[in-house]
């Protein structure tokens, strides 16, 4: 892989690089000339993305992450700085499973704090210790993955949808704060992805594709190195001026509005 290209010379930690989208943003960094540094919950996952990386020529390692716990982000970021020598860019992908369907009276607490520890506190956790790498750094880039629904919601899905569109503002709000630092940060909300992940509930993913395809204006689902493109010009200097933005990458599902059900369309599929 070149030591050249778009992300040369940058450090990129990536929570769920493990997962079928955080493991094409890992791959597609790393093509651009970054050094990756995939993490996951599930080591063997995040092992397993490094060394395809590795075997390609690119440079990348492997840890184990849980963002929902505070040590476990924090020895995340020292590990990053330990392998390359800095951070520079943090992509957010881990999410929690989402939860049963359900409405406020039948959801039980417990799923509900699941989805919110993981997806808005983990994301919060992974920013409130990249930051200060970041700013020693010299600056970088923060991108977080949201989803469409956090846009239009579904219904009996209040847990999912509500950190979702949290992470949209809770993004606005880090790009606000960090701006004097030379962070510059964005979320990126994608329509149904086709993973193993989001497609299970549909029986597979050539189901989900025929299922899924209908409810965007493009005919399809997207797929997870769509996404990946997304992410890579967030983080390079092609998007020098953009912050604060939250990217849809949806094949025109939010315009389009069409009509779902509690087990039909729901994120980024991570």
């Amino acid at each position: 892989m070149p030591d050249s290209g778009k992300l040369a010379g940058r450090v990129a930690l990536i929570p769920g690089g493990g997962g079928e989208i955080g493991a094409a943003i890992a791959r597609r960094f790393a093509q651009e000339g970054a050094s990756v540094v995939a993490a996951d919950i599930l080591r063997a996952r995040a092992d397993a993305v490094a060394r395809a990386i590795v075997a390609e020529g690119g440079r990348a390692v492997s840890i184990e992450v849980d963002i929902a716990d505070p040590r476990s982000a924090e020895a995340a970021v020292v590990a990053a700085v330990a392998a390359f020598g800095r951070l520079t860019t943090l992509v957010n992908v881990a999410a929690a499973p989402v939860s049963p369907a359900g409405t406020v009276e039948t959801m039980p607490l417990a799923e509900w704090s699941k989805e919110v520890s993981v997806n808005l506190t983990g994301t919060f956790l992974m920013c409130k210790y990249a930051v200060p790498e970041l700013r020693r750094a010299g600056g970088g880039t923060i991108i977080t993955i949201a989803s469409q629904l956090g846009h239009l919601g579904v219904p009996e899905r209040a847990a999912y949808c509500t950190t979702k569109a949290a992470l949209i503002h809770f993004t606005r709000i880090l790009a606000m704060d960090h701006a004097k630092d030379g962070i510059r940060a964005n979320s990126i909300s994608p329509g149904f992805i086709l993973t193993d992940r989001s497609s299970a509930g549909s029986g597979g993913k050539e189901n989900a594709r025929k299922v899924m395809g209908r409810k965007h204006l493009l005919g399809r689902p997207g797929m997870p190195e769509e996404i990946a493109a997304g992410a890579l010009y967030l983080a390079s200097d092609e998007s020098s001026f953009v912050t604060g933005s939250d990217l849809l990458i949806d094949g025109g599902y939010v315009v389009f509005k069409g009509e779902v059900g509690p087990d039909e369309a729901f994120g980024s599929g991570t």
